[in-house]
């Protein structure tokens, strides 16, 4: 399946959990009335106060978690005990997770994900959480940045990154919210039990409701775990073959689960109470349930399915090695060379691409090997300076800034008073300066990425700064009326990035729309794209009327450019980030199609494509070509 494909899989995941949620409210339901039965017999109105106060207690505990979780992933990552991970940071575990994962985010092409560190737990586990890559956490145990060296590290990184990439997180922190109901009947229970003792008359019969709830939550309890072992399972086998196919190395992610196997702690976590909530979003079994229960595949099984040869025997061989000493991943490092870089190249930025509207879409949040190399390259060849910058939180504003700032004086002279009227003059002269130096002649692969890196940084930032930040970032776009698309849309994505991070949960959803549905904001995407990549009339026609047929086959929308330009556009982002996940599949083709009609896309014309894609919510990797 590709990135659509599976995007409409998981919103059919979210109904199936809808279902099992109300077969399991039923079976509370059913039990809380067998026990009033015993009790108080058959009374219809001692039944339905019963069914009520069931359905309310579960509502409420529903509502209230999931309110508790609208922030997104930064609210899991604290609850488990996490801690942030500085962006100067000097600990060499540290550094190293940020650097592995600086290179995945890159390859995929989404923003870099906030880090965690849970540094009390010294199992192997790691988990990613958010509503959408935008609030995107991935957390790390301490145990895990010990024992794993970079191989391993990168593939576990690449495993959470593929549930990031698969919307695998928006329906694991939803189960979260929803689960929570049905475990509050065993909650009051319980609390019941501790405050409500004594010898009194009336202690009997708290006990006896005490015991009654603990019973029924129970039957919560069976429920939620068999929804999340039925909702985990598959998706870690796909998880592992995506960390694989994006490494294109076994060795990493097999030798991660084989310390898992091999040290004492495993993949435990010492947070029991935490664990059990969030279990089934971690990469290795936190808790230890088996059969039905279990929330992941056998360690064997997984370790096999990278390794066939693998061999029960030959993991008690790693055992009784790790117990005369842990294994120490930066000591392997060094031995193992695993610190040298890729030795990848950019392409010259004046050169022409092959690609075909399928395989674009099949790259769409698929990265690979190559693209991993790639990103190693970009890495390697950014700018120090650059780099601080994007990690800096008095920097990160004017370095996104800076990127939307026009090459011709008098117009930037107009950005400028712009930025001065709503964020300083500092900010102002902060970004100018990093415009005239340092992204004078950036390399087009290196614009977007370098917003992707500094993305998580900007979002620290408080709303009110965050608020000023998108009213400038609107004004220096728009600043004289003359806009280039890739402005226009690296603008976009800002402030869709911004808004998103400040209220996840809201703008998480799959979208549901019909391709018939939007097609007057189909013809203005695709004229506005084939206007601004060409210089004649007649030229972009014929690129718009590629994209239309594709995306229209039995409609005909007559080319006409938009009088106001790509301030257009501003109508048709929402009705198209609303698609069905396989509608939007057609439109990247579409968009594809556009771009590359003459048999020619330039890199410059690759990162617009991407650019668009990434406000659409359609990450693709760093270079678009035939793998």
């Amino acid at each position: 399946m590709n990135f659509f494909e599976r995007q409409a899989q998981a919103r059919r995941n979210t109904t199936r959990l809808v279902v099992l949620f109300a077969l399991a409210v039923a079976g509370i339901v059913l039990a809380v009335n067998a026990a009033v039965v015993v009790f108080y017999g058959a009374s219809v109105q001692a039944l339905a106060t019963a069914t009520l106060l069931t359905l309310g207690t579960i509502a409420l505990g529903s509502l209230y978690r999931m309110a508790s979780l609208r922030g997104g992933g930064d609210g899991v990552a604290t609850q488990l005990g996490g801690v942030p991970v500085p962006e100067d940071t000097t600990d060499r575990h540290l550094r190293r997770l940020r650097n592995v994962t600086e290179e995945i985010s890159i390859a995929s092409g989404v923003p870099m994900p906030r880090l965690y560190v849970l540094e009390h737990e010294t199992g192997i586990n790691a988990f990613a959480a958010g509503y959408a890559p935008t609030d995107a956490v991935i957390a790390v145990t301490r145990g895990a940045l010990e024992a794993l060296n970079r191989d391993e590290l990168q593939g576990v990184v690449a495993h959470e990154f593929s549930h990031v990439l698969n919307g695998d997180m928006r329906l694991n922190i939803r189960l979260m919210g929803v689960l929570f109901g049905i475990l509050m009947i065993s909650l009051i229970g319980r609390k019941i039990l501790y405050v409500g003792g004594g010898r009194g008359r009336g202690a009997a019969a708290v006990l006896a409701a005490a015991l009654v709830a603990m019973a029924v939550g129970g039957i919560g309890l069976f429920f939620g775990r068999m929804i999340k072992a039925g909702v985990s399972r598959s998706r870690e086998h796909l998880a592992d073959a995506s960390a694989v196919q994006f490494t294109r190395q076994t060795v990493g992610l097999a030798g991660a689960l084989k310390k898992i196997g091999g040290v004492g702690e495993g993949s435990r976590l010492a947070a029991k109470g935490e664990v059990e909530e969030v279990s089934h979003m971690l990469f290795g079994d936190g808790v230890g349930l088996s059969g039905l229960f279990a929330t992941h595949p056998p360690l064997l099984s997984r370790i096999q399915a990278l390794e066939p040869t693998f061999q029960p025997a030959q993991l008690q061989q790693l055992r009784t090695r790790w117990q005369a000493g842990a294994p120490d991943g930066l000591d392997e490092d060094v031995r193992m060379g695993l610190d040298a870089g890729s030795g990848a190249r950019l392409p010259d930025a004046s050169a022409q691409l092959a690609m075909t509207p399928a395989m674009v879409a099949a790259q769409v949040a698929r990265p690979e090997h190559d693209d991993y190399r790639r990103a190693d390259a970009i890495v390697g060849v950014m700018p120090q300076r650059l780099r601080e910058a994007a990690r800096g939180r008095d920097a990160v504003m004017p370095l996104l800034l800076a990127l939307l700032l026009d090459k011709e004086p008098d117009v930037r002279a107009k950005q400028r008073a712009d930025i001065v009227a709503r964020l300083g003059s500092a900010t102002a002269d902060a970004a100018n300066a990093l415009r005239a130096d340092a992204l004078a002649e950036l390399h087009p692969m290196l614009r977007l990425p370098l917003a992707e890196l500094a993305f998580p940084v900007l979002r620290l930032r408080p709303r009110p700064a965050l608020d000023a930040f998108l009213a400038t970032v609107h004004a220096v776009v728009h600043s004289d009326g003359r806009v280039s698309l890739f402005e226009y849309c690296l603008g976009r994505l800002l402030e869709t990035q911004v808004r998103e991070s400040l209220d996840p949960a809201r703008y998480a959803r799959f979208g549901r729309r019909r391709a018939s549905s939007v097609k007057a904001e189909f013809a203005t995407l695709l004229a506005v794209v084939a206007h601004a990549g060409h210089t004649d009339r007649e030229s972009a026609q014929r690129a718009y009327l590629a994209g239309l047929q594709r995306v229209l086959p039995r409609d005909h929308v007559d080319y006409a450019p938009p009088a106001e330009g790509v301030a257009a556009l501003d109508a048709v982002w929402e009705p198209l980030d609303a698609l069905d996940p396989l509608a939007k599949q057609v439109l990247v083709e579409a968009l594809t199609d556009a771009v590359g009609h003459d048999g020619r896309v330039s890199v410059a014309e690759s990162e617009l494509l991407r650019t668009i894609c990434a406000v659409l919510h359609c990450p693709l990797p760093p270079m678009l070509e035939q793998h």
